[in-house]
């Protein structure tokens, strides 16, 4: 099967994540990466299948995935449809929220595997800005690193 991973990553992690489903995908297909930073319009129509990752900010999703999944919604619907989010809310509640609001929900409603595989705080990659809102959230001082790899396998999985 041909699959398209599409991603917007800020600091790299929804990247890394995005790079190891793509890793466990390739046993058995053909799998292709695009950042949306670089390529804001990839031409989807070749793909059976298109995996969506954003990262989450604040509860809310990439504006540029939620731009791409708008324009190119009814291609979208056409296709097999899996959907993750990186984020560092540890309440399950919240990350159903965030979920909810990055990805349209018709999409929602037709994706075969839908995740939350957690992210990081990448302190040596951020701005001051960024450092001191990480530090008053997290209550940390370095990175912090909470990637949920078992979520990843399961989206997987579920996409097989």
């Amino acid at each position: 099967m041909k699959i398209a991973i599409l991603y917007v990553s800020k600091h790299g992690t929804t990247e890394k994540v995005a790079g190891s489903i793509a890793n466990k995908l390739r046993e058995t297909n053909e799998v292709e990466l695009f950042s949306l930073k670089e390529n804001v319009n990839p031409d989807i129509s070749r793909f059976e299948m298109v995996i969506l990752g954003s990262s989450v900010y604040a509860g809310q999703a990439s504006k540029k995935m939620k731009t791409f999944c708008k324009e190119n919604e009814p291609v979208l619907l056409q296709k097999k449809i899996g959907l993750f989010i990186c984020g560092m809310h540890p309440d399950k509640e919240q990350q159903e929220k965030e979920l909810k609001y990055a990805y349209p929900e018709v999409l929602q409603k037709k994706a075969e595997a839908i995740g939350f595989m957690g992210g990081e705080f990448l302190f040596e990659q951020m701005n001051f800005f960024e450092r001191f809102i990480a530090k008053k959230i997290a209550k940390t001082k370095s990175s912090v690193h909470r990637i949920d790899w078992d979520a990843v396998d399961d989206f997987v999985k579920k996409l097989q």
